[in-house]
């Protein structure tokens, strides 16, 4: 393998008008790596990768994939490239195989059993002659990652391939992602869950409101995130609040949304501290639960978001 970026974008910009949706943003990936493009709704993970796919013009920057831009080799640039941007979308009157035997047609024909193999690589065997129709949506998202390995590429985009799906359908998207990686394939993916770019990916850009908001490993992210804090329930929140303001400075203690039960913020040892004080005070817990993941208090914290919702609007 070459030293070659299977993507090489380099300050990249894309504006409708008075609205930037992509603001001048960079990122490498690559070869063999697994890469996340993070965000909340609306930060630009969709308008940036169509800008790729060659289906947006960048207003300013250059993206390369494979050291090829779209200027330099036209559609020739996507050679090696598969995926989708946002849901695939098939015929549901054909069934699995017809679609692919379709979309093999339109690309220049597959070779002889590459439609059974990609089908027995997203686990859709024994289902490929049943109408898509009749498929569940993780079917039809599995469908789509067949799609785009027809022609075998050296890189895989994925536009939020786990959204919508149900714990077990996001279970199953996840694991056939790490499996086409640990395959060699590059994967180039965007999500808006914390958790599932964690789990999967080497490297990682967050973006909110088009710019990006961090650039690097999986590892450095760990490094910086913050205490997450805890939701906590006792028999007299009351008290509980007082003791923190008065005795444990360490902690920052406040009423939780709408009055229920509190949360609490600070260090594992300052944090072990008020527990056990709390208890010295003969005041009963009901509950102490992490608010969130550390890295998910980051992405909130670097997003300046609150909420995690479906979709991107940009």
């Amino acid at each position: 393998m070459d030293n070659e970026l299977a993507v090489d974008v380099t300050g990249v910009t894309k504006r409708y008008g008075d609205l930037v949706a992509v603001d001048d943003v960079s990122l490498r990936v690559g070869q063999g790596e697994v890469y996340g493009v993070l965000g909340p709704n609306g930060a630009g993970k969709t308008t940036l990768l169509r800008m790729l796919f060659g289906l947006l013009h960048p207003n300013a920057g250059s993206i390369r994939i494979f050291g090829r831009t779209w200027t330099e080799a036209g559609v020739s640039v996507l050679d090696g490239v598969g995926g989708f941007i946002e849901s695939p979308r098939f015929y549901p009157y054909l069934t699995g195989r017809q679609n692919l035997e379709g979309l093999a047609l339109l690309d220049g024909a597959a070779p002889s059993g590459r439609i059974a193999e990609v089908l027995g690589v997203v686990d859709l065997v024994g289902r490929e002659d049943d109408k898509v129709g009749g498929y569940s949506y993780g079917m039809r998202q599995r469908l789509g990652v067949a799609a785009s390995l027809l022609r075998d590429p050296r890189l895989l985009v994925l536009d939020e391939p786990a959204n919508g799906l149900d714990p077990g359908g996001i279970r199953d998207m996840r694991a056939l992602v790490k499996r086409l990686a640990g395959s060699g394939l590059t994967v180039l993916l965007s999500s808006h869950h914390m958790d599932e770019v964690e789990e999967i990916c080497d490297n990682v850009t967050i973006m909110s409101h088009g710019s990006v908001a961090f650039h690097g490993t999986i590892a450095d992210l760990r490094a910086m995130a913050p205490d997450p804090g805890h939701l906590l329930s006792t028999d007299d929140d009351g008290q509980a609040l007082r003791l923190a303001h008065e005795r444990h400075p360490g902690v920052h203690v406040r009423r939780g949304q709408e009055g229920a039960g509190l949360t609490v913020t600070g260090q594992p040892a300052a944090l072990s501290a008020y527990v056990a004080d709390l208890v010295r005070a003969g005041i009963g817990l009901r509950q102490l639960t992490p608010t969130r993941t550390p890295l998910e208090a980051l992405f909130f914290m670097l997003t300046d978001t609150e909420t995690d919702t479906q979709g991107d609007a940009a």
